[in-house]
Order: structure tokens, then sequence, then C-alpha cells
């Protein structure tokens, strides 16, 4: 069985930084396209970025110029390096596998938490 677990979250002040990691393990198909969503209460998963694979890249405005995601396809793991972080993104963050149109694997998340 394809799995994905995050890890890096916790506490961090406004401004400060944090980076996430996201590692893909089983089966034999390799990192696929990979992205990260956060979450809060009563709101969807809200998508933040991924990496297709052939490392092309793509942003929500709201983490552009902020967050960056990157991969080493040889450890199957992304990583979203977040800097100059806001009380805002305070949330459950997780990583999303795909491979083709209709498989998908979600981790099952890691917490954020922005606060002085």
């Amino acid at each position: 069985q394809v799995r994905v677990a995050e890890f890096g979250g916790g506490l961090v002040q406004p401004g400060g930084s944090l980076r996430l990691s996201c590692v893909a393990s089983g089966g034999d198909l390799g990192i696929g396209v990979m992205g990260w969503y956060r979450q809060v209460p009563g709101s969807p998963p809200e998508f933040l970025a991924d990496i297709t694979l052939n490392g092309v890249v793509n942003y929500d405005d709201s983490v552009k110029g902020r967050f960056t995601i990157s991969r080493d396809t040889a450890k199957r793991t992304v990583y979203l390096q977040m800097n100059n972080l806001k009380p805002e993104d305070t949330a459950v963050y997780s990583c999303r596998l795909r491979f083709g149109e209709a498989s998908f694997y979600w981790g099952r998340g890691t917490q954020v938490t922005v606060s002085s």
C-alpha cells in the first residue's frame, strides 16, 4: 500500500520559518505529482503548491513568494519551506500524492500554529 506521511509542523512565531517534509513509501510508482494543502476547521482543504513529474511548480497567491516547494525524487520526499509565517497560516498541513488521474493518497497532516 502507498503511504504518505508529513513531518515538521509545530509552533512558530509570526515572521518565523518552518520546513515541512512529506515522505511517500510503498508501491513502485515513484514520486508522482506531489502537492501541499492546508485546512482549518469548517473549510475544505486549500491548495498551496504542487510540483509535477517534470518539475513544474505551482503556487497559490496566498503563499507565493513566501513558500517554496521542492523534492528529492530518490527519497520520494517533497518539502515545503515556509518563510515569513503569519497567524493566518495556522492550519493542518497535508501532503497529497497523485498517480495519473484517479489515484490519490493523502497524509494525515501536521499541525502548524503561528502565534506570539
